[in-house]
This record gives C-alpha cells, structure tokens and sequence, in this order.
C-alpha cells in the first residue's frame, strides 16, 4: 500500500479500510483472491517477494503495510521482503499486541516499513523510522498513512481523508464504488506544498496524488474493507493497468 485510510470504533461499522497500492508495473503480483493453502485468508500476493500488501481473515484479523520513502537509502539485498510481515501476521494466532511487540524488537531487519495490523478487539501501528519504532495502539478515530508516518499531513492523505469522512459509513458496504471512486483522485499537490523527500520536483509532484498514473510505476490496485458490528466483513479489491484503467474486480464476504 502507499496510502490507506483508516477508520476505527464506529458502533456500527467498526473498521473501514481504503487503500492505494502504489508499484512498478513491471513487479508480478496475483490479484487479492483466498489463497489456495489457507482459504479463510484473504490477500493479493507479490508473486517476487511472496508477501502482500493487504489482507484479512475469516477470524477477523487484518493488515495493511506502506514503504517508508527514503531515497538513496540501500540495504543489503538479502533482506526479507517487508510484504511478509503482512503475511505472517495474518497467519498467526497470536495475540496482535504480542505479535507486534517481538517485532518491535527485530525491525530493524527490514528496509523502512509502516504496519498496521489488528483483529476485531485491537489495533497497532508500527514501523521502523522515526517514532514508530514503539508500538502503538489506536483507538478509536480515522487515521490517514501514505509514505511516512502515520498522520504526516502530506496534502494527498489530507485530501483523501477529506473525502472519505464525508462518506456515510454504511456506503463503504453498500456502494463500494463511491469508495473507489474518491480512492481515484489524480489530484496533484500545489508546487507550494510539495513534501521534501529527496526526490526531484517532478517525482514529487507525480507521486503527490492519493492515485498515481505513470507508464512504469502508479497506483495498482485499490482495496475496500467494511466490516460491521456483527462481524460481517466486505473486501473489495479493483485492479488498474499502467493507464489508470480499471480492469478487475473482486468482492468477498468474510
């Protein structure tokens, strides 16, 4: 992912999920589907790495990983793919603030990352730059997180958090499309309020917008997660060429 909205403690729709998945076009990946060896799982697969971006599961977890942008920075080329940390979260059964806390202490193993993994009694945040080395739990509110820290005030995730609280909780279900929709927003960042990354002006401006159109690199997929109080949870997932053209869709019933 490289941006996701969060919204959490809602009575009657606890958890809401959108999210962009930003990638080369050129990286393999099998669209979000339940994975052969483990059907209650539900997740797109990096078909390089062997991770993935974003997934649930029947028992109710869920988690959803950003990169970290820091140009220029390198690590070895045997580091593990930061897509299996979403992965091995949902394959686990352990308690999520267990799970996150021996993680914690070893994420240094892996290039810069940003986690965001739970279940239908918790929520954590963790990364590994800056202040997200510590857990940290959420509670309820909306979150936005793109390719920083969660709630960097980047013009993209305040544009797209502006959009979707407008949205009534019970539209994500009902008409994922208008969730979709508002995910689509090629909306470019004022030159003005550019973040400073360490990428060129033009890089910047291309990646400023919460979706990303690019022959070699844009937003992939977008990823839709509704669940309500009675458990009952909507992953919707549409897949974009490298024009920004829809040409997938899938929906399930958790």
């Amino acid at each position: 992912m490289c941006i996701a909205y969060l919204s959490l403690g809602n009575p009657d729709w606890p958890l809401l999920i959108a999210a962009n998945r930003d990638e080369f076009h050129a990286r393999p990946a099998r669209a979000a589907c339940p994975w052969p060896e483990t059907p209650q799982l539900i997740a797109g697969l990096d078909l390089r790495g062997g991770g993935t971006w974003m997934g649930a599961t029947a028992a109710g977890r869920f988690a959803l990983l950003t990169n970290y942008r820091e140009p220029g920075h390198t690590m070895p080329p045997e580091i593990p793919s930061r897509g299996l940390l979403v992965r091995d979260f949902l394959l686990s059964t352990d308690e999520p603030d267990l799970w996150i806390a021996a993680l914690a202490a070893r994420a240094h193993a892996w290039a810069g990352f940003n986690l965001i993994a739970g279940d239908t009694r918790q929520a954590w945040y963790l990364g590994n730059r800056g202040d997200a080395r510590e857990p940290r739990r959420l509670g309820p509110g909306r979150y936005v997180l793109s390719n920083h820290l969660l709630d960097t005030p980047w013009p993209k995730a305040a544009r797209l958090q502006a959009a979707l609280d407008a949205l009534p909780p019970a539209a994500w279900a009902s008409a994922p499309e208008q969730v979709f929709e508002r995910l689509r927003d090629t909306t470019p960042a004022q030159e003005t309020q550019l973040p400073s990354t360490g990428l060129s002006p033009a890089l910047e401006r291309l990646l400023s917008s919460p979706f990303i159109i690019s022959p070699d690199y844009g937003t992939r997929c977008s990823t839709v997660l509704a669940r309500n109080a009675g458990g009952r949870t909507l992953f919707s997932e549409q897949s974009y060429d490298a024009a920004g053209s829809a040409h997938e869709r899938h929906d399930w019933r958790l």
